[in-house]
């Protein structure tokens, strides 16, 4: 049996379907109110990275606007509970989907190679996560909130970095297979 075969299609286009949604709750119910209400946009949505001094505008700003505060913190007790879990599954079912690692390539890969690129969604699902919970922290008051702080900027680095590779992946693997094959 091919690693892909027993991956129904609909499954993936579900999973894709539910990433959105939760995507458009995210963005329509929180990030855009976020900043319409602060007139900045929320660190998550930072996809070129940031640096400390964000983080520590982002506590100040937040110190005084108790109604940005209440968004940020319902957008990561709601959406952002479950959107890095289905988008996670999302990726790695698309890999799966796409076959063994040694047919994506057209040649042998060192095993080590595949387990990587199949552990790729899951660095994304973790660091999302970590993102995520780093931000609660620096948002909030107490000790190590210093710690988080410093840790923030770097999650959402490799948030968006497992995330991008993911992507390009992908799209190389079915860009791929879609192509017709050359005989040599």
């Amino acid at each position: 049996m091919k690693a892909g075969s027993g991956i129904p299609l609909w499954v993936v286009a579900l999973l894709a379907a539910l990433c959105l949604a939760v995507l458009a709750w995210t963005t329509f119910g929180f990030v855009v109110p976020f900043k319409h209400e602060t007139g900045q946009a929320v660190l998550d949505t930072y996809f070129a990275g940031y640096d400390k001094s964000a983080v520590f505008h982002m506590q100040k700003l937040l110190d005084e606007n108790e109604t940005a505060t209440r968004l940020l913190r319902a957008m990561y007790f709601g959406p952002e509970l479950v959107f890095p879990a289905l988008l996670t599954a999302l990726l790695f079912l698309a890999f799966l989907k796409l076959g063994p690692v040694s047919s994506w390539f057209g040649r042998s890969v060192h095993p080590l190679v595949g387990k990587a690129i199949y552990l790729l969604p899951f660095i994304y699902g973790i660091a999302d996560y970590g993102e995520n919970i780093s931000s609660l922290i620096a948002f909030g008051s107490g000790g190590p909130s210093t710690f988080a702080t410093q840790l923030l900027p770097w999650m959402t680095r490799l948030k968006f970095a497992s995330l991008a590779i993911c992507f390009i992946l992908i799209a190389r693997l079915a860009i791929a297979r879609w192509l017709p094959s050359r005989e040599d």
